[in-house]
């Protein structure tokens, strides 16, 4: 089992790997450790896509087959979730739901329940509601969603943002975004935006951040209700339209098998600013921002917005980011940062950075911090909490120790 996903995963690798999406960051005092905390459960094969927090239990997402607690031989059979402990680290023993796909995104709810998104059919398409106490599907929430995955979600209050590549939530239509019901999951009527006019085959908002009064989305579309939008757009939730706010920098275009590069988002704590990060390939001695990291002003106005600073590797996909105040973390394969350059070499003032690193969210440029981690595909997850830093990917060393596939730095 592991060996034909390990091969499974090698030619995913080539493809789009949906991410997890979250609200606006945690605010922390300072950078977190570069040594990773030692009772993180291991994931055994596959990746991780999405990390949860309820209350105080960790949920996972992916696609995997197989979990085990720190320090024991013992092999667990998780398909494709799991839940453990934040405190103990200890795998949750009732909670274990099997998914027919993988895991894609993940969002808490109340009453000790999370919602699950992704590429699965059972316990309902794409899209369900499960109790943490033993699994089980919260039958008063319905919400499948049709033609597609979901890849996104984002819960505020009562609400639920849905991202994807689907065209129906429910019995109705809506391409790619959709606001749900909290408790049932009926689709709101308010809240129509449609993005549209893809690069590449369908339409689709891959990540998602929030904040009190706006939405971020970034995906393949180029227009959003109509208006030019090229891969990132910010709804305003007060009004429930689209912001007078466009940049044209996703515009042009990176390598050809990258039609669409916009990857991860995250919303500062304070919901000032936010930052996308991006695949795409090389793009040396052109203002292209392909491969890099970049803030943007959440609040500023007009239809050419120029982020405040833009963060280069030099040719390597970032598909993670985390804003806490104090650090900008950023996630991928990544062999260095500071790198506008580097063509897959290290050029200029560029600075190793092996799997993970930091930026500074002022400057924009990369902190110390440099704990390391073996690159593989990538950091697909990353979740803020007040005690520290977890971080989901497909890989097995983090900080120079064993931490496979899951890892949390923790706040010194």
């Amino acid at each position: 089992m592991l060996a034909r996903r390990s091969a499974a995963l090698l030619v995913a690798a080539l493809a789009v790997l949906p991410a997890g999406t979250a609200q606006a960051g945690v605010r922390q005092p300072g950078v977190v450790s570069q040594k990773p905390v030692a009772n993180t459960p291991h994931v055994l094969d596959g990746i991780v896509n999405a990390i949860a927090l309820v209350g105080g239990t960790v949920v996972v997402g992916g696609e995997f087959s197989a979990v085990s607690d720190a320090g024991s031989d013992e092999q667990l059979p998780r398909e494709n979730l799991f839940a453990y402990d934040l405190r103990t680290g200890k795998v949750l023993a009732g909670f274990a739901p099997s998914f027919s796909g993988p895991v894609y995104a993940l969002a808490s709810g109340a009453d000790g329940t999370v919602y699950v998104g992704g590429s699965f059919d059972f316990p309902a398409r794409a899209l369900v509601r499960l109790s943490l106490t033993d699994g089980s599907a919260v039958t008063s929430f319905d919400a499948p969603a049709f033609g597609g995955d979901v890849a996104s979600l984002v819960r505020q209050g009562d609400k639920i943002y849905v991202g994807g590549d689907f065209i129906q939530i429910g019995s109705t239509p809506r391409t790619a975004l959709a606001r749900i019901d909290a408790s049932t999951g009926a689709v709101d009527p308010a809240f129509t935006i449609t993005p549209g006019a893809p690069r590449g085959a369908s339409t689709k908002v891959y990540a998602m951040a929030a904040t009190g009064d706006r939405l971020v989305i970034d995906g393949s579309f180029t227009s959003v209700d109509g208006l030019r939008r090229p891969q990132v757009a910010v709804i305003d939730l007060v009004r429930n339209r689209v912001a007078d706010w466009r940049t044209e920098v996703y515009a042009p275009s990176c390598m050809a098998v990258f039609p669409w590069y916009v990857r991860g988002l995250d919303v500062s704590p304070d919901g000032r600013y936010f930052v996308v990060v991006t695949t795409g390939g090389p793009a040396p001695g052109t203002r292209k921002l392909c491969d890099s990291a970049a803030r943007f002003e959440m609040y500023s106005r007009g239809d050419d917005i120029r982020p405040t600073w833009v963060n280069l590797t030099g040719g390597d996909s970032l598909y993670s980011v985390a804003v806490t105040g104090a650090a900008v973390y950023v996630g991928g394969h990544l062999r260095w940062l500071n790198n506008p350059k580097g063509s897959d070499t290290a050029g200029p003032g560029a600075v190793q950075r092996t799997g993970i690193g930091a930026i500074h969210p002022t400057t924009g440029k990369a902190l110390s911090w440099n704990p390391t981690r073996t690159r593989g595909i990538g950091v697909k997850a990353f979740l803020t909490t007040k005690s520290g830093l977890l971080v989901g990917s497909d890989t097995t060393k983090l900080g120079h120790e064993y931490h496979a596939r899951i890892g949390m730095f923790p706040l010194p």
